[in-house]
């Protein structure tokens, strides 16, 4: 299950796993509603595994959204040892997404 990532944890967040996946949200996107079970699935099959995917309510959380620059929702942004290495806008397949995953954990 994919965290919910918040002001209060976002720290500890960064700091649990060398990969974190943020994914920048809203209850009132559509796109975003598409991608989140992709996500969830994407949580399950990396159980286990260096990697933290975590989704940001930018509505209730709109520091985070200023910190990382996200102007669009759904955002993904790929995180390795906390620095950004890569940045997604707009819905992505799930086998699209396993293949960006597998190349930053290897």
């Amino acid at each position: 299950m994919a965290l919910e990532v918040n002001n209060e944890n976002l720290a500890e967040v960064l700091a649990a796993k060398s990969i974190t996946i943020l994914q920048f949200s809203a209850e009132w996107c559509g796109p975003c509603k598409m991608l989140t079970p992709i996500m969830l699935k994407l949580s399950d099959d990396y159980a286990g595994k260096d990697i933290a995917i975590g989704k940001i309510n930018v509505d209730a959380n709109s520091e985070i959204g200023v910190k990382y620059n996200v102007r669009s929702i759904p955002t993904l942004v790929f995180l390795k040892d906390g620095v950004e290495v890569e940045r997604t806008v707009g819905v992505q397949s799930k086998d699209a997404l396993q293949t960006k995953i597998d190349a930053l954990l290897n």
